[in-house]
């Protein structure tokens, strides 16, 4: 397969340099074969069962999409690293935006970074919104660009399934705070499989920590928080 990759980006530098190569024309060609489609199966195993889109983590991961985008960067598309797991939704409001600072992306890579340090969840309303710096006083400009490119607080759908996996986190927790002496090993494979959105991270990397039952469980069971706080970074 990577092989398979290095070959066709290898032949449309070769195009490129010609001035003959039409990204959309060779994607479309390439996307046919059936190593593309392995690209696509191993996209999905990476994502688990759910094969939730590395975007939103919300809907179904239905097809690749290129995090920069193949037409700006048509040197990097057949690379690997610059092929993500996408929804149908999240690839038509991406479609070929990708704001930058200079050369920095501005737009959160799921596989590289971990965007819960860019990005924030609103138990009240479901949102993915920029997470706030309160040492600078300043909202994260990755989280910013990245909520305004995928439309993370505006989508009702992404957000009623956030509400729910916040929902059956905060239960889960609950129960082990009514239950103290249950194992924590149980506790952590439950959360691991109710945890449909990612909000994992949220909890023990992000701000979910301040935030009812997870502060609870952070301020009575020390250990149990570290605990789960390894397993899930």
């Amino acid at each position: 397969m990577q092989s398979y990759l290095s070959k066709r980006q290898k032949q449309a530098n070769q195009k490129l340099i010609k001035g003959s190569l039409d990204t959309t024309t060779e994607w479309k060609n390439a996307r046919q074969t059936k190593t593309i489609e392995k690209v696509l199966k191993a996209l999905q195993a990476m994502m688990g069962d759910r094969q939730r889109c590395m975007y939103c983590l919300d809907s179904h991961g239905s097809d690749i999409e290129h995090f920069r985008p193949k037409a700006a960067f048509p040197k990097r598309m057949f690379r690997w690293r610059n092929l993500l797991l996408c929804c149908s939704e999240c690839g038509r409001l991406k479609s070929d935006s990708f704001p930058v600072d200079g050369k920095k992306p501005l737009l959160i890579d799921p596989t590289k970074e971990e965007p819960w340090l860019h990005l924030d969840f609103d138990p009240q309303t479901g949102n993915i919104v920029p997470r706030f710096n309160p040492n600078t006083m300043t909202f994260s400009e990755k989280g910013e660009q990245t909520v305004i490119t995928l439309q993370l607080d505006q989508r009702e759908a992404l957000a009623a399934g956030y509400k729910k996996t916040f929902k059956n986190l905060s239960e889960e927790i609950r129960h082990f705070l009514d239950n103290p002496d249950n194992s924590i090993d149980e506790l952590i494979a439950k959360l691991q499989e109710k945890d449909e959105h990612g909000l994992l991270g949220w909890i023990f990397l992000g701000t979910g920590s301040f935030v009812n039952p997870f502060n609870e469980l952070q301020s009575t069971n020390p250990s149990v928080w570290s605990a789960c706080a390894s397993a899930f970074k």
